[in-house]
């Protein structure tokens, strides 16, 4: 049976992500910083809990010890992630925004994500099938941003966007690195989610589709891609 862990997977895309790869047969790991919220999720999902800060080192070699006992990990999806919001939901905007603030973002969605990427290799290793799925964002493509015409264009703020953009590159020569595993990013879309104050326009149901399809894929399907609920889209 396929074993999966997911990052912050007590709520929103992760745990929507958990709830279809249990119905698709993975025996699936719940990681969350907060145990009683994360063994919550695991008892409703009928999940595995593992206690996981992905900004914190020995939580990381703690989830890697509980799960290597367990029999190892197949499926890694890195899905923790943090957006930074006024208390009123509006956007930090550049002018506010302190080299601090950037680095403290992206010691979840960047430095986070190579600490368990990193950490848990020896035991995707050891799979007959490993498969990575990043977690990213349309707001990680400079293009769109850059472009007027294109929805993606409006978003102002400094640190989520960039650090998605890491999240795609770091996909990239992960890919490279490792061609026995398939690693992908994945953009689940505006998805309305605790992250942008459920201001987002698509369900979580809808934003975890390509999360859960690119971490179903075989030792044949794509590695290296950036892909959307409509097919693979431009680095």
């Amino acid at each position: 049976m396929t074993k999966t862990l997911i990052t912050g997977a007590n709520k929103g895309l992760g745990f929507e992500t958990a709830r279809r790869l249990l119905a698709a047969g993975h025996t699936v790991y719940v990681g969350a910083r907060d145990p009683e919220r994360g063994m919550r999720a695991a008892e409703r999902l009928g999940a595995r809990f593992v206690r996981l800060n992905v900004t914190d080192d020995v939580s990381v070699a703690a989830a890697v010890e509980t799960i290597e006992a367990e029999g190892g990990l197949d499926v890694l999806v890195n899905n923790a992630g943090v957006e930074p919001r006024q208390a009123d939901g509006g956007f930090v905007l550049p002018a506010a925004t302190t080299a601090d603030d950037v680095r403290s973002v992206f010691e979840t969605n960047v430095f986070g994500m190579v600490r368990v990427l990193h950490a848990f290799l020896p035991l995707l290793r050891r799979s007959a099938n490993p498969v990575v799925v990043n977690v990213s964002s349309g707001l990680g493509h400079a293009p769109a941003l850059a472009d007027p015409a294109a929805p993606e264009h409006f978003y102002p703020g400094l640190a989520y966007p960039s650090s998605k953009a890491a999240v795609n590159m770091l996909t990239v020569q992960y890919a490279k690195a490792f061609g026995d595993i398939r690693i992908n990013a994945a953009d689940p879309g505006f998805t309305a989610t605790d992250l942008n104050h459920n201001q987002g326009t698509q369900t979580v149901e809808e934003g975890a589709e390509v999360i859960v399809r690119l971490a179903r894929i075989d030792a044949d399907g794509p590695t290296g891609t950036f892909q959307n609920a409509a097919g693979v889209l431009p680095w």
